[in-house]
């Protein structure tokens, strides 16, 4: 049985994602710093007082653009992790996706390469925690099924995580972005890493 949304619904819908596109725009034109709430307004056919509706400030609707951007790489990357079946696939796979959705993403490229200071303040809170906690789950399950050695998956986990993020923000400032570079350098880096704490 399908529900019918009413107008009211559609318009608010519509109005928020209005305010989201126009803030991606401006915080990719102007970076997080510069942009105000009225720099997004401006870039909407909204009444100025209607952002208020739907957010009380900038910092805030720059935590829902992110995290907008943030879900459909996160179901990206998990699905890559488990799509292969070896150590080696596990790692590149995750990576790679990781990179690759950001590189071909113009308006995710666009929202990192102008505000990594901004997307750096958001770590530690639920909107990036998630994929985290993912990353960890699945380091978990590789351990127990015996793909992974026994390490520490906490350690493993932040260093990945890590690493993903810095080597992104520096991929996305090469023309074109370095997909294949930033994913070889990253699964070399853990595969020996991992390798020299089995004792391999």
């Amino acid at each position: 049985m399908t529900v019918a949304v009413s107008r009211r619904e559609q318009t608010k819908a519509s109005n928020r994602a209005a305010i989201l596109a126009a803030a991606g725009d401006a915080f990719a034109e102007l970076g997080y710093g510069a942009t105000t709430v009225r720099d997004i307004v401006r870039r909407t056919d909204l009444a100025s007082g209607t952002f208020y509706n739907y957010f009380p400030d900038k910092e805030t609707v720059f935590r829902a653009l992110v995290e907008e951007r943030v879900v459909p790489l996160r179901a990206a990357v998990r699905e890559a992790r488990w799509d292969g079946d070896s150590l080696r696939s596990l790692v590149r796979s995750g990576f790679r996706a990781y990179f690759e959705f950001i590189a071909s993403d113009p308006a995710l490229l666009e929202l990192l390469q102008r505000n990594t200071g901004a997307i750096r303040t958001l770590i530690g809170t639920p909107v990036l925690d998630a994929g985290v906690d993912e990353l960890l789950e699945d380091v978990q399950a590789a351990i127990a099924r015996g793909d992974l050695p026994p390490v520490d998956a906490e350690y493993l986990t932040g260093a990945m995580a890590g690493v993903a993020y810095e080597l992104a923000t520096l991929m996305v400032e090469r023309r074109p972005p370095d997909v294949e570079g930033a994913a070889t350098f990253a699964t070399d880096l853990f595969l020996g890493g991992i390798a020299r704490m089995a004792g391999g």
